[in-house]
């Protein structure tokens, strides 16, 4: 980031004029991958972003500006812009359906498994036991087999999380085209210059979280195979009784626990569910609140709701979601604090990422830590609310040396953990 946008004090960095690259001559695009393509003319170009069919163009590049802009902020571009979204919106509805009737068959048929097993199993108690049942208790007994299936459940979850969600977005996005008008595209630039920005940005230091992490789920998995075979691939990643935040061992002095739990998952699903949140969330804090911040904010916001699950829930748990709920319980107090610094659009988005994930422990509370979900993401709103006053200002806050000695040792503290983590596994 070169001094001029720093010392710019009116508009936050995305927006501003050089935030994005200097434009080539004539005309032409970047792809998602950063790769230049040329144009003959602005109707090449047009064409170009209307037969666009993963989102593929990013920036464009045009005579009379010295840098790149969105494809929204060219002038002309309503008409491709309206006919590439619609085909999007039409097919990731078309996709999220056959996904919803997908995992929908497959929850209703174990349900209905579950069910008249249920039914057949009251039957035989009843015939055991010399007594009678009558329709309707065994109607209840059946229910609840369903309610306590642990297949259920998971299907249910699975049913919420990759069919129900993605199907209410697209649908969302579907109702959202029609206020794809010039005044319509113009109200939804900001954002989309701020994800756009977002995107392009280095965070090494969220990569080195995603790397601690992805070594101790490689310990988990070489010793899930070694132990349990294959499909331990799947379900049961070995690594909780060694490093997992068992409570009774942890309340009877094994202290390590609150450290060593965030750094492992339960399947691969949750791993790949963790990872995702870590490298947006994570991009956003070191981005925004600077790096030191990153690793203090998740740190005290794992202990914090490791702490809570230990009071709270009885059975083990593994997973970073305390941190991770206290990166976005932190992003939005600080985001409000600092209005001019993100659109407001961006920020509903944040609370929106709070309600999915209260749904999903709701949905999934046999097996989701809501626990530590709510004191992870009380901890990081916490953190916000007491070591960043409100500022009007648009310009990122600075790290002070306090802030990079606290936020190393934070680092190390997380770093040992992990490392520990693997040896327990080992």
């Amino acid at each position: 980031m070169t001094e001029t946008i720093q010392e710019n004090p009116e508009v936050p960095v995305w927006a501003r004029e050089d935030a994005f690259p200097h434009a080539p001559d004539g005309w032409g695009w970047i792809d998602a991958k950063g790769k230049p393509h040329a144009c003959d003319s602005l109707e090449s170009l047009a064409a170009t972003i209307r037969d666009d069919r993963d989102a593929n163009v990013t920036l464009v590049w045009a005579p009379g500006h010295a840098r790149m802009i969105l494809p929204e902020e060219l002038g002309g571009m309503g008409d491709a812009l309206r006919t590439a979204r619609a085909r999007w919106s039409r097919d990731d509805l078309d996709d999220a359906t056959h996904k919803l009737r997908g995992f929908g068959t497959i929850l209703l048929g174990m349900s209905a498994y579950i069910f008249y097993g249920g039914l057949v199993l009251a039957g035989r108690l009843a015939a055991q036991s010399g007594t009678t049942v009558d329709f309707p208790q065994r109607l209840k007994f059946a229910t609840r087999a369903v309610l306590d299936s642990t297949a259920c459940g998971l299907a249910l979850l699975m049913f919420v999380i990759f069919a129900f969600i993605p199907w209410y977005q697209a649908r969302k996005r579907r109702k959202e085209l029609a206020g794809w008008t010039e005044s319509g595209i113009a109200e939804i630039v900001p954002t989309l210059r701020f994800e756009t920005w977002l995107e392009r940005q280095q965070a090494p230091l969220t990569k080195i979280f995603l790397g601690l992490v992805a070594l101790v789920a490689l310990a988990q998995i070489l010793g899930g195979v070694k132990a349990a075979g294959w499909s331990s691939l799947i379900h049961n990643w070995e690594g909780t009784a060694a490093a997992g935040l068992i409570k009774e061992r942890y309340l009877h002095g094994e202290w390590w626990r609150l450290f060593t739990a965030p750094f492992l998952h339960g399947n691969v699903v949750h791993f790949l569910m963790n990872a995702a949140a870590l490298a947006y969330l994570g991009k956003r804090v070191e981005v925004f609140a600077r790096w030191p911040h990153l690793p203090l904010v998740f740190l005290f916001a794992a202990c914090v709701g490791g702490e809570a699950s230990a009071r709270f829930v009885a059975t083990p748990s593994v997973g970073a979601s305390g941190g991770l709920m206290g990166w976005l319980g932190f992003l939005l107090v600080f985001e409000t604090l600092h209005a001019r610094l993100v659109p407001r659009r961006a920020r509903r988005r944040l609370a929106a990422g709070v309600l999915l994930t209260a749904l999903i422990g709701l949905v999934g509370y046999h097996y989701i830590d809501n626990a530590a979900h709510t004191g992870g993401l009380i901890a990081g709103m916490l953190y916000a609310a007491i070591v960043f006053p409100a500022s009007s200002s648009p310009n990122r806050p600075r790290a002070t040396i306090t802030d990079r000695v606290a936020g190393a040792a934070a680092l190390a503290v997380l770093i040992a953990s992990a490392l520990f983590a693997i040896g327990r596994i080992v």
